[in-house]
């Protein structure tokens, strides 16, 4: 069974630092694209970093330079550092894969994806 579980999320103050985790199993997902969603309700999801399969990292603007996308291959995990957290980036975050692909095309569109974890919740308070 395919399968893409998050944890790690929590309720921060502003400033404050995370680690979200993206456990796979089911399919060798480290080898191809994965990424990092967020959504608040009402408003589309949003990619926030991306990974190709050879290592690559893409970020939306708004978390360059604080949030930092990686993998553990022998873990089957994927990561992301979240620092320097504001209001803004409280939302559900989800993990994303493709099975099959080393790049996408446009790693920001969640069309892009063909796997998708729950996702695990971030709050930032002020």
């Amino acid at each position: 069974q395919v399968q893409l579980v998050e944890s790690g999320g929590g309720s921060v103050q502003t400033g404050g630092s995370l680690r979200l985790s993206c456990q796979a199993s089911g399919h060798d997902y480290l080898n191809y694209v994965m990424a990092w969603f967020r959504q608040v309700p009402g408003y589309k999801r949003e990619a926030a970093a991306y990974l190709s399969g050879s290592g690559v990292a893409e970020y939306r603007n708004s978390v360059k330079g604080r949030f930092t996308i990686s993998k553990d291959k022998a873990r089957d995990t994927l990561f992301l550092e979240v620092n320097n957290l504001g209001p803004g980036d409280s939302a559900m975050y989800y993990c994303a894969a493709d099975q099959a692909r080393w790049v996408v095309p446009l790693w920001s569109s969640p069309s892009e994806y063909d796997s998708w974890g729950l996702g695990t919740q971030v709050t930032v308070s002020s």
